[in-house]
C-alpha cells in the first residue's frame, strides 16, 4: 500500500520548517558533492558523529529515480466506496484480529499507557504495511539525500536526513537497515524520520527503537505517535449512521459538529434504524459520497486520522476499518448506485470553480477537500443540496453561469 503521497502533503500542510543554520542550497544551485558536504556540517552541528556519517557514506548518493517518482506521485482518486471495499478487506480484519490476539500483551499496554485501543493501532499497522510484509525496499538515506537536494522541498527532507542519521546516531538502526519507501518512511507503521526519532518506542526493550522488526516496538510506537496528536481515552472516533431528508445538509462538514442530540432530532439514527444516543457529545456529520451515499457520526478522535493522513479517503477507510476491527457491522451498501463525474467531468469542475475565485488546489480531477469546500459553498448559492458532492446538476450551473 503506497500511501506516503498524503503524509507528505499532511507535513506541508503543517507550519513551514524551520531553516537550519547555513542552509545548503538545491539542486538548482550547483553539483551534488559540495552540496553534501554543507549538509554533513549541518548533521555534525546537530549531534551527529563522523563515524555515523561515515557509515552512512555509501548511501548518500542522488538517485534520479527517486525524483522521477516524487514527480509522478498520484493522491487518492477513487471514491471512498471503491477505496474502502479494496482497503477494508476482510483478510485485513482477520489479520488484524489474528494481531489482536498473538500480540494481546503490548496491545493492553500500549492502551493503558497511552489510551489508544488495539483496533485503532492495528488498522493502521494493515494499512500501511500489511503488518510488516509491504515496508518498501529502497534506502532511506538515498531517498532522504535525492529528496533533500531536489528543490521541490529541500527544507523539509534536509530535516528529515538529519533526523534519520540521528536515528543512525542513537543505535536504533544501521544505514543498511533503514530500508523503505522511495519518500523515506520506515517501518511497520511508515513514519518519517521525524517521528521515527521523537516517537518511536523500544516497546520489547532490547535498548534499540526497531519498528522494522519488533511488533511490540511498533505497536507502542504508534500509540505514541497517535496519542501525540491528540487522541481522547474512551472516545469513539466514527459511527455509522443514517440520515432522513430532514438534516440541513450544509452542516454536513467536519468543521462543524453539533450534540448528538441535535443529530438525533434532525432524524439521523443507527445505521440499523434504532434510535441514536441522544447526549452532548460533539460529533460532525460525514458524508463521503454525498447525501445518497454511506453516512458517520465523525467524532473528536477522527481529526486524529485526518492528521495521520489528510485524504479524506483514506482516512475514512482506516477509521472504518477500525471500527470493524472492534466489531461494527459492515458498511451498509446505498440502495442504488451513486451518480459520479468522471475525471474529466471534475477536471473541468475545478477549472469553472476556479475562475469562480476558488483554491481548489492543484486542478487534477481528484476530489480534495479545497474541491469539496468550493462545491459546497457553490451548491448554497444555488439552492442546491449543500453536501459536498460534485454532482452533473452542479456542473451545468457552473457551465450555465448559474442559469
Amino acid at each position: 500500500m503506497q500511501i506516503h503521497v498524503s503524509i507528505l502533503a499532511v507535513l506541508m500542510a503543517m507550519s513551514a520548517v524551520p531553516a537550519l543554520a547555513q542552509e545548503a542550497p538545491c539542486r538548482s544551485s550547483g553539483p551534488f558533492e559540495p552540496w553534501l558536504v554543507h549538509v554533513k556540517q549541518e548533521a555534525a552541528a546537530a549531534g551527529v558523529s563522523q563515524r555515523t556519517l561515515a557509515a552512512a557514506a555509501p548511501y548518500l548518493v542522488y538517485d534520479q529515480g527517486i525524483v522521477n517518482r516524487d514527480r509522478g506521485q498520484r493522491v487518492f482518486g477513487q471514491a471512498f466506496i471503491e477505496f474502502s471495499d479494496r482497503m477494508a478487506a476482510a483478510y485485513r480484519m482477520q489479520q488484524s484480529q489474528a494481531r489482536l490476539k498473538s500480540h494481546a500483551a503490548a496491545f493492553a499496554r500500549a492502551e493503558q499507557q497511552y489510551g489508544v485501543p488495539g483496533p485503532v493501532i492495528a488498522a493502521f499497522w494493515g494499512l500501511e504495511s500489511d503488518f510488516g510484509v509491504n515496508q518498501g525496499k529502497l534506502p532511506t538515506l538515498t531517498s532522504l539525500a535525492t529528496l533533500a537536494y531536489d528543490c521541490r522541498r529541500a527544507a523539509m527532507f534536509r530535516e528529515e536526513l538529519i533526523a534519520a542519521l540521528k536515528v543512525v546516531e542513537r543505535g536504533d538502526l544501521s544505514p543498511g537497515q533503514m530500508i523503505g519507501s522511495w519518500a523515506g518512511e520506515l517501518g511497520q507503521t511508515q513514519f518519517l524520520a521525524t517521528l521515527y526519532e521523537k516517537y518511536a518506542v523500544d516497546g520489547d526493550g532490547d535498548g534499540r527503537r526497531d519498528m522494522l522488526h519488533s511488533p511490540t516496538d511498533v505497536i507502542l510506537s504508534t500509540a505514541n505517535y497517535i496519542a501525540s496528536l491528540g487522541w481522547r481515552r474512551g472516545e469513539p472516533w466514527l459511527q455509522e449512521v443514517r440520515v432522513s431528508a430532514a438534516v440541513p445538509w450544509q452542516e454536513a462538514d467536519l468543521t462543524i459538529q453539533h450534540p448528538r442530540a441535535q443529530w438525533a432530532k434532525w432524524g439521523v439514527t443507527l445505521a440499523d434504524g434504532r434510535a441514536l444516543h441522544a447526549d452532548g457529545l460533539p460529533a460532525s456529520l460525514l458524508l463521503p459520497m454525498g447525501r445518497n451515499g454511506p453516512a458517520f457520526l465523525a467524532y473528536n478522535n477522527f481529526r486524529i486520522y485526518t492528521s495521520w493522513n489528510n485524504s479524506l479517503i483514506y482516512a475514512t477507510t482506516a477509521a472504518y476499518l477500525a471500527t470493524r476491527i472492534a466489531g461494527a457491522p459492515p458498511l451498509r451498501r446505498p440502495a442504488a448506485p451513486i451518480a459520479q463525474l468522471g475525471f474529466n467531468e471534475l477536471k473541468e469542475m475545478q477549472q469553472l470553480l476556479a475562475r469562480q475565485g476558488f483554491n481548489v488546489g492543484k486542478i487534477d480531477g481528484i476530489l480534495g477537500q479545497q474541491s469539496r469546500v468550493a462545491v459546497k459553498t457553490m451548491q448554497v448559492k444555488y439552492s442546491l443540496p449543500a453536501d459536498s458532492w460534485p454532482t452533473a446538476e452542479l456542473l451545468a450551473r457552473l457551465r450555465g453561469g448559474g442559469r
